[in-house]
Order: C-alpha cells, then sequence, then structure tokens
C-alpha cells in the first residue's frame, strides 16, 4: 500500500555481502542470496536519518543474477599479523528497495521535530544526492550507490521466477527501538516471487535470539536558542 512517506531508490555496486552476524565470529564470511532487512535500513540511514524516526523497508527487488565470488583476504589478528580467510561476495548487485519512515515514540523529546513534509522531502533530495553518508552494502568494502528509481520498472533478471530460502538474519531489536535494555537478533524464512521480496515487519517475525543485556542510548538535549535549531543538533540540512 503506497503511504505519503514512501520513497524508493536503486543501490548498485560491484559487491555486496549480507552475512548472518553469528558466522562472523570464525574469520571467514558467506553472504546470503539477497539482502537482509537490517542492511537495507542501513543503507537507508546512510542516506538520511535522523532519531525522530525509523525507516521501516518494505520490499526490495532483485535486479540482477544472483552471482556469487570468493576471495582470498588477510584480516588482521587482534595479537598483530594477519590471518588467512576467504570471503564470499555476491557480485555485480542492483536492488530496487521500497520503504517509509514511522515516528520513533521512544523519542518523545523529539516529538516537536515530527514534521514529515520536511522529512520526507530531505530524504528525497538526499536520494537524488547520493547520500548524506558513504553507503556500503554489508561490510565496508562494499561501496554502493544510491540513485532515484521508480519501483518495478525495468527488468529483473527473476521477473517470472519463485524462491524460497532458508531461516535468514532479519534484524536486531535495539534498545532504542523496544525500550527494553537488550540486544535481540530477528530471524524469518523469506520468499522471492517474481524477483521481489517483501519483508514482514520487526513485531512480526517470530524467531528471535538473546544476545545481550544493552543499556538504552540516552539523548543528550542541549538548550535551543534563536540561532540553533533541531536540524543544527542532528546535522539535518535546513528545509
Amino acid at each position: 500500500m503506497e503511504k505519503s512517506n514512501q520513497v524508493e531508490f536503486v543501490v548498485h555496486g560491484r559487491y555486496a555481502l549480507f552475512s548472518d552476524p553469528l558466522t562472523r565470529v570464525g574469520g571467514e564470511k558467506a553472504t546470503y542470496q539477497i539482502p537482509t532487512y537490517q542492511a537495507l535500513k542501513g543503507i537507508l540511514e546512510s542516506v538520511y536519518w535522523k532519531p525522530t524516526f525509523r525507516w521501516i523497508i518494505e520490499r526490495v527487488r532483485i535486479m540482477n543474477q544472483i552471482r556469487t565470488e570468493s576471495k582470498n583476504v588477510k584480516p588482521l589478528k587482534f595479537g598483530g599479523g594477519n590471518d588467512l580467510s576467504i570471503y564470499t561476495y555476491l557480485r555485480d548487485v542492483s536492488y530496487q528497495v521500497q520503504a517509509h519512515f514511522e515516528w520513533d515514540e521512544n523519542r518523545p523529546e523529539l516529538a516537536n521535530d515530527r514534521n514529515e513534509n520536511k522529512h520526507f522531502f530531505v530524504a528525497q533530495r538526499m536520494i537524488v544526492r547520493g547520500g548524506r553518508r558513504d553507503v556500503f552494502m554489508g561490510t565496508r568494502e562494499c561501496q554502493a550507490y544510491v540513485e532515484p528509481c521508480i519501483f518495478g520498472d525495468g527488468e529483473s533478471y527473476y521477473d517470472h521466477d519463485e524462491l524460497v530460502f532458508s531461516l535468514m538474519f532479519h534484524g536486531f531489536d535495539y534498545p532504542s527501538d523496544t525500550g527494553n535494555p537488550e540486544l535481540i537478533s530477528r530471524f524469518w524464512v523469506p520468499k522471492m516471487i517474481n524477483g521481489v521480496v517483501e519483508f514482514i515487519r520487526p513485531q512480526d517475525c517470530i524467531a528471535r535470539k538473546w544476545v545481550r543485556k544493552m543499556e538504552i542510548q540516552e539523548m543528550t538535549s542541549t538548550p535551543l536558542d534563536d540561532d540553533h535549531s533541531l536540524e543544527d543538533l542532528w546535522g539535518g540540512i535546513p528545509t
């Protein structure tokens, strides 16, 4: 369903690595076949983000054929020197993404900044400019590029295919999102129909795993005067 603050964009790059955080402990990384909810949310937060709202990823369209490439890398050891590992990346990726934002009800102190039109139009401008910060797909070595698009335009390699994936990492429940002092990882079973994966909402994920205790980060407030606004405090761009 179309929403008034809905944004659409395409993100593409030479490589991507969307891995389960639990598999990174051993040093070697292997990518999922499709991007995770958390990774797409991180991409959109690099384009434009404020603590006033949170991004909700609705769906992603896989544009290119799913192909992988393995590379030998030498990650740094904690004790010094290098180790040998194999990283498996997705190659030549392109995704159309549709998302919208919702107010963060856990931040009542920012209620005065809940101006839907302002944040929507700033987000649109940031998509045109390619993002406010550098964009990466999964890991920092996977540089990505963002451009505006109309979701559904163009041909997808999987326009006439249907794929069901196994249990997959969806995202993290942070204390700032839930109000609970703990970090929880979410999992789900995605299904791709005609190249499109419809994401379920974070609260609808049944499979969850407790990670650790985590304190809720407090927002430091600064008195506002005639020369400062919430846009200045949070690095915003005046409209």
